[in-house]
């Protein structure tokens, strides 16, 4: 898609789309946002949070970031621009729900098996990248089949969901309002070729249809 395609793209949500919608972003401009959900996604451009679950404009609070990652907590007073917005959504918004959406065919879970030291101008995605060695580790460690690709990648794409969750925990306000009973947090994975969603039940340690 051009950028003309784009520009073209929002007439078209001025003159059509927008006149059905404008009492809600009145509503949204007077009263300000109070979106119930945090979603965690992946920057792919083939997945669409808004698209895929139907939602309008201030439901979801969301956040996109290569892989749909979620770096530990730290304290520190450096940049962290993923963790200012999980803060910002959990703390100021008061969220009531994250939900941290993988999906398949995931081009960073892929990259986890590929081979970037000699790419210097990539530095700074071999380093968010580390935030998926666990869930490699453990595929390759739970796999038998090393041959099997296709098994492996969507197995990395899963398990990732799951330790990303447990990064959530390492945030102290997370972590708090989770065990007052104030926040839920929930794994999904989309499949990019039907649309479906599964979600991880921590029951059975699998992931089972919406």
């Amino acid at each position: 898609m051009k950028i003309d395609n784009l520009i073209k793209g929002n007439k078209k949500f001025k003159d059509i789309h927008f006149p059905k919608m404008e009492s809600n972003f009145e509503n949204l401009v007077q009263n300000g946002q109070s979106p119930e959900i945090l979603f965690i996604g992946c920057s792919d451009s083939r997945v669409l949070p808004e698209l895929i679950v139907n939602s309008k404009p201030g439901d979801m609070f969301i956040l996109r970031n290569i892989g749909n990652f979620v770096p530990p907590y730290k304290g520190d007073n450096d940049f962290h621009g993923s963790s200012a917005a999980i803060e910002y959504a959990v703390s100021v918004l008061n969220v009531k729900d994250i939900i941290v959406c993988g999906h398949s065919h995931c081009g960073a879970c892929a990259a986890l098996y590929q081979d970037l030291s000699n790419e210097p101008h990539l530095v700074h995605v071999k380093k968010w990248l580390e935030l998926g060695k666990k869930a490699k580790e453990y595929t390759l460690l739970a796999t038998s089949d090393k041959k099997d690709k296709e098994k492996i990648l969507r197995t990395t794409e899963k398990i990732s969901i799951k330790h990303q969750l447990e990064n959530l925990l390492t945030y102290p306000e997370i972590y708090r309002k989770i065990k007052n009973n104030e926040l839920d947090i929930h794994g999904w994975y989309y499949k990019i070729e039907d649309g479906s969603i599964e979600y991880y039940d921590g029951e059975i340690c699998d992931f089972k249809q919406l």
